[in-house]
């Protein structure tokens, strides 16, 4: 019954509905102490309403933006706690009361420093947001930015503006009880000094020097370090806040390019949600701004989603544009029609090329170019070790979402969810199983969110009867080790992650040239910490794994097999070579099911009922005897493309050869214009490729 009134009421655990309830029900309860009249009652419900309002806006509860939109907001509580005070006064007879009229003015005057104050705090946060905004970008060169107002003001400043009235309430309810209006007059005053105190404070963040920089200056500063970093090839990406992952599976590959990178975004909230990385990045949230901005040296777009946005980059004939994606799957977005925009559509392998033939969507042949996928090379190629002395076989489960429609074929949630995971953990011999979601599950469909909470809730109950069944030991000393390496790690990560500069926008595109020492040490610390947690429980434990870490790969190499669906997920496990099963939830058949997916032709099928488990625990189990091991290696190549030469060099070859047509294009227009007339040939114009598109050393000093 809690767990249907903490869905019903959105809110994200029990602590956080009965503080809901306590607001919604302290209102009436003050009404009622002020009627009565009772100050200690008033006093008691008001302490309540104020705790359970905090505790609310700390958690940043669904609740507290609905009581916004139904005009219960923030200031309107604050408004009526403060009326029925008033309230409370005249039927304690203190209508007549110096108090009274004390109080009257003090909620008055206390209101008319609202509107200064959040007028200042909005134009202090409409000034401090740059038009552009950057990360290992050398700004501070070119451009004055001071320092933000301290966080202290500004973080929550509504919210502690409001809690000033915190002083007056405390005394006029003290002068109430104890019949003093001395005690109630220093509440009030303590209130109206620090409300007006705090304006005050704020003032001269909006005049001189604390103003930064208007936008035509962050503008030319930001044209001024692209000229001199002429940056040669552009990922370019647009999107929601819980789509940042697509671009970040990029950074690194954008990291080992032989040319110049640079990494545009349209997006704040990706900007904030970006992973660690040492490429400049430029956030141009205004298509006007962008458009404007001097990429004439860039030769190569790379786009990793299909959005409306890209058309302001798209527009540019000086660069080729390709399309790259965030994943190989069978997935009717990797066909999608738009594709056709860009230059050139690079794909993994020949599946990728065979996909655009199949669904003839305007992508021509020609057009695709197969350059491997960089991101796979974490992906370890360990084969399963089958029953050898001590190994208990690990099973990833790992379902995709349940997509923007209600096709069954979506994900095996809804229909297979809980026969596969129920079927796995109660297998014999015994295997471990860990559960790792898609990020977006259950953000659009009830269903499916129910679902997800019902396998969570069978996996964490399977792994506390494992922890209580004798027969399942535990290596106490190595845990406790890696343990307290694991708190050391962390320890060690937050103290990097603190030491960062954390101001605001403008602040953090002044001060957000990384620290490539540290940047390093983070990701060595990352990689100990993978180890040290899979070392901190026993090897029979099984596991619901939400959140970003550990990663998806991480759990690909700590697996005996997988079970997952129709998405790039399996196209990435292959990489492994490992037995896997795919659910076909909308029930086409084995066959059916195979021809319209490449990538479940070497992998176990399974129906709704998840019976085909056996055969896949089977491979697991004895390796020697798996009769999908040969496909599984064929269909490795066909997805993702030949083992050498690797894939960065793949890619980097494909970005050579793809900035060398821009080149030739660009310069072809040019003796075009110069020499006079659409016939001339550009061939008889060209000259020598420069440097910069060859690789060879340009005498720039940067390359």
């Amino acid at each position: 019954m809690i767990s249907t009134a903490i869905r019903v009421a959105r809110v994200g655990s029990a602590a956080e509905l009965a503080a809901a309830a306590l607001m919604v029900l302290g209102f009436p309860c003050l009404m009622l102490a002020a009627l009565v009249p009772s100050v200690p009652a008033f006093a008691a419900a008001a302490a309540v309403t104020y705790l359970a309002d905090h505790y609310l806006h700390r958690r940043g509860s669904y609740l507290v933006n609905r009581l916004s939109k139904v005009r219960a907001g923030l200031s309107i509580r604050f408004l009526i706690r403060q009326l029925l005070l008033i309230l409370l006064l005249a039927r304690l007879s203190l209508a007549d009361n110096l108090i009274y009229y004390g109080a009257i003015a003090c909620f008055i005057a206390f209101y008319g420093l609202q509107a200064p104050h959040g007028a200042l705090t909005t134009l202090i946060r409409n000034r401090r947001r740059m038009p552009v905004a950057t990360r290992n970008v050398d700004l501070a060169s070119r451009v004055r930015i001071p320092d933000a107002p301290p966080r202290a003001l500004m973080n929550r400043a509504a919210e502690k503006m409001l809690h000033l009235d915190l002083a007056a309430v405390v005394g006029i309810l003290l002068a109430a009880a104890l019949d003093s209006a001395a005690v109630g007059f220093a509440g009030i005053g303590i209130t109206v000094a620090l409300g007006l105190g705090y304006v005050l404070v704020l003032v001269p963040y909006v005049r001189g020097r604390r103003i930064p920089p208007k936008a035509d200056q962050v503008l030319a500063a930001v044209d001024d370090w692209l000229r001199e970093y002429r940056p040669q090839t552009v990922l370019y990406f647009s999107g929601s806040k819980d789509s940042a992952y697509q671009v970040n599976m990029w950074l690194e590959t954008m990291e080992q390019l032989d040319t110049r990178p640079l990494v545009v975004l349209r997006e704040r909230v990706i900007l904030n949600n970006l992973a660690p990385t040492t490429a400049p990045v430029v956030c141009v949230p205004g298509g006007v701004h962008l458009m404007n901005l001097d990429l004439s040296t860039v030769r190569v777009a790379l786009y990793a989603a299909n959005v409306g946005k890209n058309i302001h980059l798209l527009r540019v004939p000086t660069m080729k544009h390709v399309f790259i994606g965030h994943g190989d799957s069978d997935k009717l977005a990797s066909v999608n029609p738009f594709s056709k925009v860009y230059d050139e559509v690079w794909t993994a392998g020949r599946a990728g090329r065979d996909r655009y033939a199949i669904a003839d969507v305007g992508v021509r042949d020609d057009d695709i170019v197969e350059v491997g996928r960089p991101q796979l090379a974490p992906i370890g190629t360990r084969q399963a070790t089958g029953s050898a002395e001590g190994h208990r076989p690990t099973v990833l489960y790992a379902p995709t979402w349940e997509g923007w429609d209600d096709n069954p074929g979506n994900t095996s949630l809804l229909l297979a969810g809980e026969n596969i995971v129920k079927r796995l953990i109660t297998a014999d011999p015994a295997v471990r199983v860990l559960y790792k979601p898609h990020p977006f599950t259950g953000t659009r469909s009830a269903q499916a969110k129910a679902a997800h909470e019902r396998i969570t809730a069978l996996i964490e109950e399977a792994a506390a009867e494992r922890a209580a069944d004798p027969r399942f030991t535990v290596d106490t000393a190595a845990q406790d080790r890696a343990r307290g390496e694991l708190a050391r790690i962390e320890a060690r990560l937050a103290e990097l992650t603190g030491s960062a500069h954390k101001g605001d926008e403008a602040e953090a595109s002044r001060d957000g040239v990384i620290d490539v020492a540290l940047h390093e040490e983070t990701a060595r610390l990352r990689a100990e910490w993978n180890t040290a947690y899979w070392s901190s429980f026993p090897d029979w434990e099984h596991r619901v794994i939400t959140g970003a870490e550990p990663r998806l790969y991480d759990c690909f190499n700590v697996s005996d097999a997988m079970v997952s669906d129709i998405s790039s997920v399996v196209s990435d496990f292959i990489a492994s070579g490992k037995p896997y099963a795919v659910t076909d939830s909308a029930g086409l058949g084995v066959e059916e099911f195979k021809r319209q997916n490449t990538a479940v032709r070497a992998a176990v099928i399974l129906s709704n009922d998840a019976a085909g488990l056996a055969e896949l625990l089977e491979a697991v189990r004895s390796p020697e005897a798996d009769p999908l091991a040969g496909e599984r290696g064929e269909l490795k190549r066909y997805l993702l493309g030949p083992d050498e030469p690797t894939s960065i060099d793949q890619f980097n070859a494909a970005v050579a050869q793809l900035a060398r047509k821009a080149e030739t294009r660009n310069l072809g227009q040019e003796s075009r214009v110069t020499v006079g007339g659409p016939d001339v040939e550009p061939a008889d114009a060209l000259p020598a490729q420069p440097a910069s598109v060859t690789g060879e050393p340009d005498g720039t000093g940067v390359n």
